[in-house]
Formats: structure tokens, C-alpha cells, sequence
């Protein structure tokens, strides 16, 4: 089971996207998500965050929250190992934005995430993140890359919350 944080850092109504497109090798390949990464040994979640945020921005965060636990879960052998990721925002930093090995750094506004190719339950949290839920422990179980199953605080989302993304709202508007 791996250990990772992601952070989705904030200014002026738009987060700090990573467009993942410079490995080859990569679960996230062509994905947009936050910046964070691996936990290396001895490290508390704050210190893994501070470092990766640091890492693949450049930025040092001097204001940020402890947000949700997600687990992560794939059924289908040899895609990806299972993980829990501790999800931060922030919208506090020092620094000058540099260019990430990983891929891409881009600030993208909040309504114009329903065009990037994001993993499914990430819109699931991002909805969350941006309703301000008090703390929360979301599973997102996948076959492949498909989000098959959900589970908010212990109970079983149904198919229409689990659909239930950050821009459901707006489409609708």
C-alpha cells in the first residue's frame, strides 16, 4: 500500500494543475491532478507535502490544510498499487513558480476543470473541497480507469452522488 499526499493550491479562483506528460511510465500518464507525491521514510504527511509541493513548483507553502484521506483502490492486477493519498489545499506560498520535471504547471480557473482529462473521483473531492466538507475519508475503487465504486465516510455513494462532481452545479446552471 503506498503513502502519498496531493495538494491542490489556490489563487485568484484557479488551482495549480500538473498536466502529467514527461514520463513514460506513469499511472497519472496525460492525467491533470494537484502536485505531491511518495512519502519517503520517517516523513509526517506535512513534512511529505511541504517537500514534494517544493519539489515540483518550487513554491514553499506557508499556508495549507488537512483536508480528507482518500483510498485508492484498483481491482484490475498490475495497473497500480493501492494507496492512501492525505489531500491538502492551500493558499498560502513563497516563491517563483519553476518548470516540473513530471510535466506541465498551469493555473487553471475552477469552471474550466470539467475540460481536462481528470480522473474520475477527482471530481468527486474537488466537489467536496469546494463545498468546505469538514474532514473526510472518501475510497475510490477502479477497474482500469474506471470509477466503479465510492465510499464517503464509511457509506456506499449511490451512482447519481458518485456523479456528483465540482462543476455538476455550473453544468446546470
Amino acid at each position: 500500500m503506498g503513502l502519498t499526499t496531493l495538494c491542490y493550491i489556490e489563487k485568484d479562483g484557479a488551482y495549480l494543475m500538473l498536466h502529467r506528460v514527461s514520463k513514460k511510465k506513469d499511472v497519472n500518464k496525460d492525467k491533470w491532478i494537484g502536485v505531491g507525491g511518495h512519502f519517503e521514510l520517517h516523513e509526517s504527511p506535512e513534512e511529505c507535502l511541504l517537500r514534494e509541493v517544493k519539489e515540483e513548483t518550487g513554491l514553499t507553502l506557508t499556508r495549507y490544510r488537512f483536508r480528507a484521506l482518500v483510498t485508492f483502490i484498483c481491482h484490475k492486477e498490475g495497473t497500480w498499487e493501492s494507496e492512501y493519498m492525505c489531500l491538502y489545499t492551500a493558499d498560502g506560498f513563497t516563491g517563483e513558480l519553476a518548470p516540473c520535471d513530471e510535466g506541465k504547471l498551469e493555473w487553471v480557473e475552477k469552471r474550466r476543470l470539467p475540460q481536462l482529462n481528470l480522473w474520475e473521483g477527482d471530481g468527486i473531492f474537488l466537489r467536496l473541497l469546494e463545498e468546505d466538507r469538514p474532514f473526510f475519508s472518501l475510497k475510490l475503487e477502479y477497474e482500469g480507469d474506471r470509477l466503479q465504486r465510492a465510499c464517503l465516510d464509511g457509506a456506499d455513494m449511490t451512482a447519481d452522488e458518485m456523479k456528483k462532481t465540482i462543476w455538476t452545479e455550473e453544468q446546470h446552471e
